[in-house]
Parts: structure tokens; C-alpha cells; sequence
């Protein structure tokens, strides 16, 4: 996993599915281009083989599970590598799981070569999923989610300890998300030390998303003290 990364989460939006959604894809895929700031898309299992086909930035499954066989409606780890995912998004607040799934899960990813990010509500989970070794952990506030109120402004500290106690637990990255819709978000945020943010209803809902994934690009090259916009 590059950082610092901008992380997409496709959800279930309109805009997740179809030709909608590819188009999203190929917007973040120019801007990644023309920027070179790493952007990842966390899509719905029914896209992930028409995006990760269309486009070269990461795709990522929204949701994996760990068990094979007579399991109807599960999405399996090597269904998400055969549809060309690079890894999957576990544990969102919208779509919790228990401990033992996420060890389950987080074996089968690594055996197959794939990677996972993990979602954190709080400093307790982190610590808990933190000695699972994820490639990354993606710690949102669950209260700030979608109201456009940055966790990197309304709860600094959160990101701080977070980032304390990730560099105690080894080498897994840090994203932070809940709120974030601006570049200015996404500056604050690597300022305060997180390896990237995660964010999905700013971008999927935005009416001009090429000028928005411009934008959180800029926070990244801010960050980096570049300018190629």
C-alpha cells in the first residue's frame, strides 16, 4: 500500500453502480495520474471485475468473508482476487463483524496475497485489531460519519493517540475518515500524522467529482510541499 492515500468507499449510492461508477473510476484514475497521489477505490463486490479491469489505481472489495462451501450469499476472499480486487475493507461501521470473523478473514487475505483494511471506532478496537497486523487500520468516529464535520478538526486528539499507538504495534498504516469532504481536511489529517483518509458521500454525491478528487489531492501535495495541480 502507497501513502499518503485518498481512500473512496463506493458504498451503495446511485453513483456506486454502472456506468456511473466507472466513470468515477477513470476521473480518480486522471487525477491520480496527472498528480501522482495515490487514490483507492473501495467498490461493491458487483463492480469490482468492470473497475479494477478499466482502471490501474487499487480496487479494493467494500466487504469480504472467510468461509467457502455451502455459505449462500457470501462474497470470498478468492471471489474478490479472481474479480482483480487488491484487498478488501473489513469491519465498517455500516457493516460490523466479530473478532473471529475478522481473524478468519484476515488470514485467508494474507494467504491469498491480498490486503485489508481494517475499521476502528475507538482506541480499544485499534489496539485489539492492531495485534492482528492488517496491512492498514482506518479509524472513523462513527458519530462524524457523513455530516461533513472532519474527524481531523472536530477530534484532533483521537488522531494523535491513534498514531501513537499504531507506531507502538509495528508497520501498519493509519487512514482517519468520518467528515472529510476538503483538502484542507485531508492537509489537517496528514498533518497530525495519519498515512492517509478515507471518505465516501463528499465524492460519490458531489456534482463536479474530477474537481472534488482535485481537491483532496491538493490537501495530499500541500502535505508533501508540491504543486502539480
Amino acid at each position: 500500500m502507497r501513502t499518503p492515500l485518498i481512500l473512496i468507499n463506493y458504498k451503495a449510492y446511485e453513483t456506486s453502480v454502472g456506468e456511473k461508477g466507472l466513470q468515477i473510476a477513470k476521473k480518480a484514475e486522471k487525477v491520480s495520474r496527472e498528480t501522482g497521489v495515490e487514490i483507492a477505490l473501495a467498490v461493491p463486490a458487483t463492480m469490482i471485475h468492470r473497475v479494477s479491469h478499466e482502471v490501474s489505481i487499487p480496487v479494493y472489495a467494500e466487504h469480504v468473508d472467510p468461509d467457502e462451501g455451502p455459505h449462500t450469499g457470501n462474497v470470498t476472499v478468492e471471489m474478490i482476487r479472481e474479480a482483480g480486487a487488491k484487498g478488501s475493507l473489513l469491519n465498517h461501521s455500516e457493516r460490523r463483524i466479530t473478532l473471529d470473523h475478522l481473524y478468519r478473514t484476515l488470514e485467508r487475505l494474507r494467504a491469498s496475497g491480498l490486503e485489508s483494511i481494517v475499521c476502528v471506532s475507538e482506541i480499544r478496537a485499534l489496539r485489539a485489531v492492531g495485534v492482528l497486523n492488517p496491512t492498514a487500520i482506518l479509524i472513523e468516529p462513527p458519530e462524524l460519519i457523513g455530516t461533513g464535520r472532519a474527524v481531523s478538526k472536530e477530534r484532533p486528539e483521537l488522531i494523535l493517540e491513534a498514531v501513537r499507538e499504531v507506531r507502538t504495534l509495528g508497520e501498519e498504516s493509519l487512514i482517519v475518515g468520518a467528515g472529510v469532504t476538503s483538502g484542507e481536511d485531508v492537509l489537517k489529517a496528514l498533518q497530525l500524522g495519519a498515512n492517509g483518509v478515507g471518505l465516501s458521500s463528499a465524492l460519490m454525491l458531489s456534482k463536479d467529482p474530477e474537481a472534488k478528487f482535485r481537491e483532496l489531492a491538493w490537501g495530499v501535495l500541500r502535505f508533501l510541499g508540491e504543486s502539480r495541480l
